[in-house]
């Protein structure tokens, strides 16, 4: 009995090392196989066990960073910074080369309709400069919206003075192309010459006070540019002989735009001294204001045009001369 014994536990004991040197030349293979393609391609993904217990450090690092992005990305301070880094690396041509100005229209379609509806919706508590203008400031936007309103002012003027008079006998109507003119003036130096008498400001307080926000002169024409969108559909609509309608039309104009403005500089003077913030806020909002009552009385509730009393005297004169003769 103990011969058998002996006879079956050496049978079981070699079919266990049998197994064991089979697993172990399977697994080799396979150790093997995965090595040259590690060695193969360096860039691919594999898989380490690690102890359940311990935190992996490159975790925890992934995870605050991505935070730190998620931050960044909601003051919008990384990509601006990093945009204006590479901006200031890049080999800028003469004023005089055509070259020059063609990094300020550098610009496509989605961006400026994105623009164009930040301007329109402004957010509370959001920059318009640093969510929408800073990646990429651009003269293309403020431009074609300044000529757009430009005609817009001036047609609409022309069409409401004529639907005002319209079907009475004595009127006669004759366009007014001066309007278009006197209307380029207007929204053209205010375009320009506001943001410049402001961006010289803001550079005075900027000496003055050292950690005021700064802004380009380029960045502010870009925000005044796109603020004056909101005026293109509201001087459509002052074609509506309604005083009562026009008015309504231009303070919900007023208040868009004015807190696209509002919400703009006051991240650029609240560290300030607080008298010179609020005036200078309130500066930026009564000049606006001016220019949209302003645009409003001039060209759209300008004085009644003369009804020709002269052209219709002259048959009558005619006639009493027939009679008399």
């Amino acid at each position: 009995m103990a011969a058998v014994d002996d006879l079956q536990f050496e049978v079981i004991y070699l079919c266990q090392m049998d197994l064991q040197m089979r697993l172990f030349r399977v697994y080799s293979k396979e150790f093997g196989n995965a090595a040259t393609s590690v060695a193969a391609n360096p860039d691919a993904t594999t898989v380490s066990i690690e102890d359940p217990g311990e935190t992996p450090k490159h975790q925890t690092g992934t995870l605050r960073g991505s935070g730190r992005e998620e931050d960044d990305e909601l003051l919008g301070n990384d990509d601006s910074d990093k945009t204006e880094l590479l901006a200031g690396q890049k080999k800028s041509s003469p004023f005089w080369t055509f070259e020059y100005y063609q990094t300020f229209f550098d610009v496509d379609t989605y961006q400026v309709f994105d623009r164009i509806k930040g301007s329109l919706l402004p957010i509370p508590g959001k920059n318009f400069v640093r969510l929408y203008i800073r990646s990429n400031p651009d003269l293309y936007g403020p431009f074609w919206i300044c000529a757009t309103l430009i005609f817009a002012i001036a047609i609409s003027g022309n069409l409401s003075n004529f639907l005002i008079h319209l079907g009475e006998k004595t009127y006669h109507y004759v366009p007014e192309f001066q309007k278009v003119s006197i209307a380029a003036t207007i929204i053209y130096a205010y375009a320009w010459l506001v943001p410049l008498a402001l961006w010289g400001f803001l550079m005075w307080r900027n000496s003055k006070v050292m950690n005021i926000v700064s802004y380009s002169f380029l960045e502010i024409v870009c925000v005044y540019g796109y603020s004056l969108f909101i005026y293109i559909p509201t001087a459509i609509l002052w074609i509506i002989p309604q005083k009562a309608v026009r008015w309504i039309l231009v303070m919900i104009a007023l208040g868009i735009s004015g807190s696209v403005l509002a919400m703009t500089f006051w991240p650029a003077v609240r560290e300030d001294n607080r008298r010179i913030a609020l005036a200078t806020i309130m500066t930026i909002v009564l000049l606006h204001m001016l220019l949209s009552v302003g645009c409003l009385a001039y060209f759209f509730d300008a004085p009644e045009m003369d009804h020709l009393p002269t052209t219709a005297a002259i048959p009558n004169q005619t006639v009493a001369a027939a009679k008399s003769s």
